[in-house]
């Protein structure tokens, strides 16, 4: 079977698009005309992933807040906030070049998702004529929901911790009922646990461990062959080209990583300065079930790979990983918050066009590396 090739998740939504956002939120546009510019923006990001040789593809994430945020809040701006939930929570990580994301703040129970993945996905199947994936948000991300320290009245983090594995799995569920061939959970917390930042204290609190022992609590649920389908995405963040956790090194995280109970893994890799390092990582501590897809796009540079540079690495990460549990991905979603105004790139619109070019790069590139290894 030739390697497979799966996208993340996200791309940067247009310019047009991000303005009719901002427009919702401000009360000068209506929802009605949002939808219909989210329409259009995910009709373009199938029929375009089709025609750059995805097997695979996704609407792009066009409808959703923020690959963290969609299950709590309609639109990066507010809209929809559920009436349990306050604005001024948990920031969720500081960039490296100096801006941050927040997360709302739980004030009472119960906790319950006010959107699904799978309520995107139905909008967006109708579109294409091939499978479609989708990604879901990690337990361990909306673990930073609930206060580090102390409780919510009436609400203790035992019951928070149950909805909060229950609403997971069913927005996992959803989506495979709604007809996803496969999904990712978004895991960049992971690397970002381990950072330690005293600028943004969750990350002392050594909450690795907790946060892969939750993703296993939702993941137990689910049989061996629906897991198969169920993947782990791991990055150093990406928002706006910028990055909140390089230098946290792999040889921390995976032998940790590679405890969670999921079918495959979709790892950052082509921005990484060692990429051999990870290489030999990725086949020391993945599990011989596990199918690790190589990161072989960096989305946070307008640079475009070539399918040759493709290929070469993913034969290079052949050495170490068994070619039969390879695959090929991008380092991170394209652009996993609503509003980026890619400015690396020059804009959202430049930045959407870059996209589907690397992921051109990315499908030929695994081809060439199939026919020189054989498979």
């Amino acid at each position: 079977m030739p390697i497979p090739v799966e996208n993340v998740g996200s791309l940067p939504r247009p310019l047009v698009l991000q303005k009719m956002l901002a427009a919702c939120d401000n009360g000068e546009a209506s929802y009605d005309q949002l939808f219909e510019a989210q329409n259009e923006a995910c009709k373009d990001s199938v029929k375009r992933m089709e025609e750059v040789g995805q097997t695979c593809v996704t609407d792009g994430e066009q409808r959703a807040s923020s690959f963290a945020t969609y299950p709590l809040v309609d639109t990066l701006g507010g809209s929809g906030l559920a009436d349990n939930l306050a604005f001024d929570g948990q920031c969720f990580a500081i960039f490296e070049d100096g801006h941050h994301r927040q997360l709302p703040r739980l004030k009472s129970g119960p906790f319950r998702y006010r959107n699904y993945a799978a309520d995107f996905l139905k909008l967006s199947k109708p579109f294409s004529r091939l499978p479609l994936k989708q990604a879901v948000i990690a337990p361990s991300m909306l673990y930073l929901l609930y206060p580090l320290e102390g409780s919510i009245e009436g609400y203790t983090r035992e019951q928070f911790l149950d909805d909060l594995v229950d609403e997971c799995e069913k927005d996992i569920r959803k989506c495979f009922e709604a007809g996803a061939v496969r999904v990712s959970i978004d895991f960049t917390e992971g690397r970002l646990a381990l950072k330690n930042d005293p600028t943004n204290p969750w990350t002392g609190h050594g909450l690795l461990d907790t946060f892969i022992n939750l993703n296993n609590r939702v993941l137990d649920r689910f049989s061996w062959e629906e897991r198969k389908n169920i993947g782990i995405h791991t990055c150093p963040g990406g928002d706006c080209d910028s990055v909140h956790s390089m230098e946290v090194d792999y040889s921390d995280l995976f032998p940790s990583l590679f405890k969670i109970n999921a079918g495959y893994f979709l790892i950052q890799c082509a921005s990484e300065p060692d990429k051999e390092k990870v290489y030999k990582l990725c086949g020391k501590y993945s599990r011989d079930e596990q199918v690790v897809f190589i990161g072989v796009i960096n989305p946070l540079h307008p640079r475009l790979e070539t399918a040759e540079e493709v290929c070469d690495a993913l034969v290079s990460a052949a050495k170490y990983v068994p070619k039969h549990r390879l695959g090929a991905t991008d380092d991170c979603g394209f652009s996993p918050f609503s509003i980026d105004l890619k400015p690396k790139h020059g804009g959202p619109d430049i930045a959407r066009d870059l996209a589907f070019k690397k992921m051109r790069a990315r499908c030929d590139g695994a081809k060439m590396a199939s026919a020189k290894l054989g498979i």
